[in-house]
């Protein structure tokens, strides 16, 4: 029966997105070197990669150019899972992220640990680890991305696995470990480097990292799992092992449905978190409206007890003055005294102008009900208007006149408190 190694977990997609939230949006001499533009593109595609592969984690680190120029680039670097006779190995891959990235494909280099060397010759991986890919060599902006880069890293590697194991590896002791490591042969190796990607990036110096190993191949270029481990003197009860497995299977059913259940709960909590950080903001605009409708009010209860003292003190002064002056008053106008001429000019001409202007509204009506005809109308409004254009340049005069007035009587006032 083959076995398959255990799965990676999954990162904390939160601090993912935190992460290259910060290294993307970081400006001045720490700031990547990639377009402004193309940033949230390229966080998308990490995301979605992290997503895909769990096993493909998103770093910063240095690259160093064949010219010498080093830079800070983002890459994926972690595994990638090859299936293989029925037996899924993972093959460690560093993913680069070029400056022109995602407008231009990624640099892919396998990353083989100490006890691993790469197949030679290989069709797609040439001697330092740089990876070839049809790919990659049309890769189109914007549909390419990581996760199609990296399903096709995948079914290649599948075909043809890119390393093999220095040493045949001894075989494993007996052990209760549900997922022993399959042992291969080494694979053949060859002098011709075929397909190599001329990209023109070097191979950078990355530190050998502990990941699952890759499938070890004979001289044939074959894949042999090793012989199964040596049954031990004690067989095992079969309703004992049924058991065991069913509760085991039992516990990942439970497992997995306590993680479906907690993400459930935690994109609910989420969102009534966001919710709830919206109803406060609402909170605080209502609020505030109804301060700015409390002030208001106490403003017009104010004006309001003003316009009533206001009315107390005219209805007084009425009842005071109506039967002293009013009464020997045949015309109401006459109650009114302009204190000069230019003052009593301003009044004639003032009520001569909203009189005109009372005119014309009748007429306006007068012709839209068809009371008036309307060549009669025309004739009307413009004789009035024509009238009324000169009481009101007689009322701008009589003002400039006042205006006048008022600044020689403070000038002489004022040499008269000089003196």
């Amino acid at each position: 029966m083959t076995m398959v190694p255990p799965a990676v977990q999954s990162p904390n997609p939160q601090l993912t997105q935190q992460f290259l939230s910060s290294v993307l949006s970081q400006r001045g001499p720490s700031a990547l070197p990639y377009s402004e533009d193309t940033k949230w593109l390229i966080r998308q595609h990490l995301l979605s990669l992290t997503t895909a592969f769990p096993s493909l984690e998103p770093k910063t680190a240095t690259f160093t150019h064949n010219d010498g120029r080093s830079v800070n680039l983002l890459q994926a670097d972690g595994t990638v899972p090859m299936p293989y006779q029925g037996v899924t190995y993972n093959i460690p891959v560093v993913i680069w992220l070029m400056e022109s990235y995602p407008r231009h494909p990624p640099c892919v280099y396998v990353n083989p640990t100490r006890d691993m060397v790469i197949k030679r010759p290989h069709a797609h991986v040439n001697p330092s680890g740089l990876v070839s890919l049809p790919y990659l060599h049309n890769w189109i902006y914007p549909s390419s991305n990581l996760v199609g880069l990296v399903r096709t890293l995948s079914l290649t590697f599948a075909a043809d696995p890119p390393l093999f194991s220095q040493r045949r590896a001894p075989p494993p002791p007996p052990s209760n470990n549900p997922n022993p490591t399959p042992n291969l042969d080494s694979f053949s190796s060859g002098s011709s480097n075929l397909g190599a990607f001329s990209s023109g990036y070097s191979r950078p110096s990355i530190p050998p990292n502990n990941y699952p190993p890759a499938p070890y191949a004979s001289g044939s270029g074959r894949v042999q799992p090793s012989p199964p481990p040596t049954p031990s003197h004690h067989a095992e009860d079969p309703g004992e092992v049924f058991k065991r497995n069913a509760i085991n299977k039992l516990l990942e059913m439970v497992h997995g449905d306590v993680a479906g259940l907690r993400k459930t709960r935690e994109a609910e909590m989420e969102g009534l978190f966001s919710m709830q950080g919206v109803l406060k903001q609402r909170e605080d605009q209502v609020n505030k409206g109804l301060k700015g409708m409390r002030d208001e009010m106490e403003g017009l209860e104010q004006q309001l007890q003003m316009v009533l003292m206001n009315t107390d003190v005219i209805e007084g002064w009425l009842r005071d003055n109506q039967a002293k002056k009013f009464g020997s008053l045949e015309n109401v106008e006459d109650a009114f005294e302009c204190v000069d001429v230019l003052s009593k000019q301003t009044l004639d001409c003032t009520a001569s102008d909203l009189a005109i202007e009372d005119t014309l509204y009748a007429l306006d009506k007068a012709v839209q009900v068809g009371s008036v005809p309307f060549d009669q109308y025309l004739r009307s409004v413009r004789a009035l208007s024509r009238e009324q254009f000169f009481y009101r340049a007689t009322v701008a005069k009589v003002r400039a006149a006042q205006l006048q007035a008022q600044v020689a009587n403070m000038a002489s006032r004022n040499q008269h408190y000089a003196v």
